[in-house]
């Protein structure tokens, strides 16, 4: 499985990040590592599935923010996926 990561800027409440985890966590072959204000953790099971993410997050009222890669940080630390 492949681990990504979503930045959803607008996602920061904890009834948002409910909202968003109800969205993502019936889509086969999806698991949630982490839903936290700003971004999901996700493991996938194929890369088409990330757009079935997308999808059912901007369903659910919220906009995802485009990535620089996934997983990946220009911090050193991966402290910061921004």
């Amino acid at each position: 499985m492949k681990q990504l990561i979503i930045n959803i800027p607008d996602m920061q409440s904890a009834h948002c990040q409910s909202r968003v985890n109800n969205a993502v966590k019936d889509i086969e072959g999806v698991q949630i590592q982490n839903v936290e204000a700003g971004k999901i953790t996700v493991s996938v099971a194929s890369d088409t599935t990330k757009s079935e993410i997308v999808n059912a997050i901007e369903k659910a009222g919220y906009s995802v923010s485009p990535e620089k890669s996934d997983s990946e940080s220009d911090c050193a630390t991966g402290c910061c996926n921004n």
